[in-house]
């Protein structure tokens, strides 16, 4: 009597793996064993589970995107700081001098590079996730794994650049002779959070589009910038007129980058309901952005 063949749960959310003895084929041994994936039908779940199961190959793909990062140049980490401290000094003389810009009664050099670190690592997050399927299209088509995972990576190893950036914001800080409150220090992952669950959101979205329709990687710079001045970036929070601020609250950046610079000069800082608004529409493009991902991953590999 012919056993009948055991049927096991694929890595692919809601598919099978048929597992066909060996005999069946010609040519096969009874010890090969040959795995037939059927794809998800209609929108397929969030799997953390499976995430966590490949969170070593996440760990490699970190490093790797760390180490391209760094390799072959002159200034290696230095860019990390280069960036945010540049766009500072421009900021600093076109809209601290020129325009005469309000900074909540600091230095507006400190008031803009306290918003410019947590965006560096938005912006860059976002760049860097939503090109990351096509520069590693090499990968997509040679072994199954979690596609997540590789936008993910990007993000995270964006994390080694905002670590750097930040300390230098304290030494800067310190300089002006502001220092920070302890009390207040549980605001930095919390922004951390808003940021990268947003640029995972964003930068996910952007990537499936990315793989498909190539001339997207022209249209995210474009985002970015737009995102940045509707952002409280190079203005105050309370420059935003009173009656748009719950409107203009459901931008993740708004209550996440007020609250960091709050936290860490004691400028006047979003209220509760503005942070949860800007919760809000975090986790809305998060959840939009991965469900859209894992919607049309299964045919990253016939079009990258």
């Amino acid at each position: 009597m012919r056993a009948a063949r055991p049927e096991l749960q694929s890595p692919i959310q809601g598919s099978l793996i048929s597992v066909i003895p060996g005999n069946s084929a010609p040519g096969r041994t009874r010890s090969e064993r040959v795995a037939e994936i059927v794809p998800p039908q209609g929108w397929p779940k969030f799997d953390f589970r499976e995430l966590w199961a490949y969170r070593g190959l996440l760990l490699l793909l970190v490093w790797r995107d760390v180490k391209s990062r760094y390799s072959q140049t002159v200034l290696g980490a230095g860019w990390a700081v280069l960036q945010p401290v540049l766009t500072m000094v421009v900021f600093t003389v076109i809209f601290g001098r020129l325009a005469r810009m309000p900074s909540d009664g600091v230095p507006y050099s400190v008031f803009s590079l306290a918003a410019l670190v947590p965006w560096t690592y938005f912006s860059t997050s976002l760049t860097g996730s939503s090109n990351s399927l096509i520069q590693s299209r090499s990968l997509l088509t040679k072994v199954y794994f979690p596609r997540l995972l590789i936008p993910a990576a990007s993000i995270l190893a964006t994390l080694v650049d905002f670590t750097i950036a930040f300390g230098v914001l304290m030494l800067v800080m310190l300089g002006f002779g502001i220092v920070p409150h302890a009390e207040s220090a549980w605001m930095v992952p919390a922004v951390l959070v808003i940021l990268s669950m947003t640029a995972m959101g964003a930068g996910s979205w952007l990537a499936a589009l990315n793989v498909q329709y190539h001339d997207v990687r022209h249209v995210s710079p474009f985002l970015v910038q737009i995102w940045m001045y509707a952002s409280p970036i190079v203005y105050p929070l309370s420059l935003v007129p009173e009656a748009y601020r719950p409107i203009y609250a459901l931008n993740p950046l708004a209550g996440a980058l007020a609250g960091f610079r709050a936290a860490l000069l004691g400028t006047p800082g979003p209220t509760w309901s503005q942070m949860g608004l800007s919760l809000l529409g975090s986790l809305a493009i998060f959840v939009a952005g991965i469900l859209y991902f894992r919607h049309t991953e299964r045919v990253f590999a016939d079009v990258a």
